[in-house]
């Protein structure tokens, strides 16, 4: 029984080391200014996964056509109007021009989920990456309120529907970056955990299987649903008359 114990303790710290090493956010090298500028392994990476799309950006859009479409322009036309549609029509006419930003950072997290199928640390493992991902969206979000309504009435709406509403409304400024920030980065770190533990109950070929689950499919989810909500943000930030499916 104190071996059966000491094995499992030995598995816990194990689990923890790897757990802990994986979490921590590596400097890859200094910049020599100002004393030194370290420069974090996440951002390596977020420059890597930046030149990969951009080249293939560049590759899927040479020799485009008007008529007579190739099979890769139709299924990229598809891919790209059917993100373009399903966002138009919550965010409506007057709130397309966020669609681009919705779509780049969606584009940007699913590479970054699956990015450790090539045996490089996921940028989204970095709390700083998520915080920042979902800072951006929230000075978007907030900053379609205050387009849509003006300063003032941007200012009003902390006190709608009712004055006392006036703390929570400011708290929920606060409360949507978190939820953005630690929904992205919790489910990553729960992949993490249940592959770590899968591994030492069944160390040989379901852990490849389910790697592939969690860094495609499940990264992936993690994208739409990011995008998803910062979508719905926008909307409820500038209420406006949601726009029909935009036709060509």
């Amino acid at each position: 029984m104190a071996i059966k114990n000491k094995k499992g303790s030995g598995h816990t710290e194990e689990l923890s080391k790897e757990l802990m090493a994986q979490l921590n956010c590596d400097t890859a090298f200094t910049i020599p200014l100002f004393g030194g500028i370290p420069v974090a392994e996440s951002v390596v990476v977020t420059w890597v996964i930046m030149a990969v799309l951009l080249i293939v950006a560049a590759i899927l859009g040479r020799n485009l056509k008007v008529e007579n479409v190739g099979k890769k322009q139709l299924v990229l036309e598809t891919i790209v109007g059917g993100l373009y549609n399903f966002f138009y029509d919550l965010l409506g006419e007057e709130g397309k021009q966020y669609i681009p930003y919705l779509m780049t950072v969606g584009v940007y997290i699913g590479f970054a989920n699956m990015i450790g199928l090539f045996g490089l640390k996921s940028p989204t493992k970095d709390v700083g990456v998520t915080g920042a991902l979902a800072l951006m969206s929230i000075i978007l979000i907030e900053a379609a309120g205050v387009r849509k309504k003006g300063t003032k009435g941007f200012l009003k709406s902390f006190a709608e529907p009712i004055p006392i509403m006036l703390p929570m409304n400011i708290l929920e400024v606060f409360i949507r970056p978190l939820s953005l920030c630690m929904r992205l980065f919790g489910n990553i770190l729960g992949a993490f955990v249940i592959m770590e533990l899968i591994k030492i109950v069944v160390p040989i070929f379901v852990p490849a299987v389910l790697s592939l689950y969690f860094d495609l499919f499940d990264g992936f989810i993690q994208a739409y649903v990011f995008m998803l909500l910062s979508a719905i943000f926008i909307s409820l930030a500038r209420p406006a008359e949601t726009g029909a499916r935009h036709e060509k």
